[in-house]
């Protein structure tokens, strides 16, 4: 029973030094191997430090980076795939190549939405829909441009808040955008009495509106008549605002006050809705009916509504842009789509 325990230990032993001679023996290969990706992983960074590599994205940070880690991994994994063919382990290569590709297949599904807002991210980059702090509403979501990120891009809403949209839904919605074209058009109806000249109504709001500051020249202001109602003609007034000196929600409500002042003063009726009250025969004692009260005196000497540009949210935004640095992907020198 020794002897036999002897002999297979033995056997054992001699194993093991099979073994470690041919470990010995593929040291020298394996150290080469080691000197081959070593050197491939050098030329590759020195590739990627290249600066005919930001001739690809000279305008994009984030396309920049990304082309400069590809061809470090690319030159990488060639002097992997040489290392394994120095030690004869192709076969390996085969079987890694065949894990990767099952790994691939799984993380895509596990991953989908998270790899839709990274390529979102990338094409928008490269089209710039949109630049820093243009005031866009993109799938109902309205809201001043902060920053595009490789995820998500996000929005200042007008009350201040931080709106993050995934840029798989900003790349498939439809956007509007009120900055791309610096002049932007208001309208407002009023209601002018059915006996007034409407001509004249008409004129004396475009002739307010061409004085208004703020106002384009070109094109002009307008009115039209737009409906007949019970007891009024709706006029619509049109006038343009140039938003990159004037702020349009403050040029509209100057607009709206000074056209109903201007009418006012031309005695143009602007006769409010006029209900009919039907009575039943009951014996009910009825308070009399007050009239109604009259519109207050204007004064002349009010001071001048400011209709320039509000920048309520510019130091907001600029403070939120400095602290994201480089991951911005936005280029306000950048072509736009």
């Amino acid at each position: 029973m020794a002897a036999n325990l002897t002999f297979n230990m033995d056997a054992v032993l001699q194993r093991l030094l099979e073994e470690c001679y041919s470990l010995l023996a593929a040291l020298p290969l394996f150290l080469l191997a080691l000197v081959v990706v070593g050197v491939f992983w050098l030329v590759g960074s020195w590739l990627a430090r290249r600066q005919m590599l930001d001739l690809v994205a000279q305008r994009n940070p984030f396309l920049r980076e990304l082309t400069r880690t590809t061809v470090r991994w690319v030159v990488s994994l060639i002097g992997v795939l040489i290392a394994l063919e120095i030690m004869d382990a192709t076969a390996l290569v085969g079987a890694v190549l065949g894990t990767a590709g099952v790994m691939g297949v799984a993380l895509g599904f596990a991953f989908k939405s998270t790899m839709e807002n990274y390529l979102a991210g990338i094409l928008m980059s490269l089209r710039q829909p949109f630049s820093p702090k243009d005031h866009v509403t993109i799938d109902g979501n309205e809201g001043i441009v902060v920053a595009l990120t490789s995820r998500a891009t996000i929005l200042m809403t007008l009350d201040g808040n931080h709106l993050r949209l995934p840029n798989a839904l900003v790349f498939s919605s439809v956007m509007l955008n009120y900055t791309r074209n610096p002049s932007r058009r208001f309208a407002f109806d009023v209601g002018i009495g059915v006996n007034e000249d409407l001509v004249r109504a008409q004129q004396i709001g475009v002739e307010v509106l061409g004085t208004l500051d703020g106002v384009m020249e070109t094109p002009p202001p307008r009115a039209y008549i737009t409906a007949l109602g019970d007891s009024n003609v709706q006029i619509r007034y049109h006038a343009w605002v140039d938003q990159r000196s004037h702020d349009f929600a403050s040029v509209k409500s100057e607009g709206i006050r000074l056209v109903k002042l201007a009418l006012e003063a031309a005695e143009m009726d602007m006769p409010e809705p006029i209900y009919r009250v039907q009575l039943s025969e009951r014996n009910v004692t009825t308070s009399p009916i007050n009239a109604a009260p009259s519109a207050p005196e204007q004064d002349s000497d009010s001071p001048a509504v400011d209709t320039r540009v509000q920048a309520d949210l510019d130091e907001q935004i600029a403070a939120d842009q400095r602290k994201r640095g480089s991951e911005d992907l936005l280029d306000p020198s950048a072509p736009k789509e």
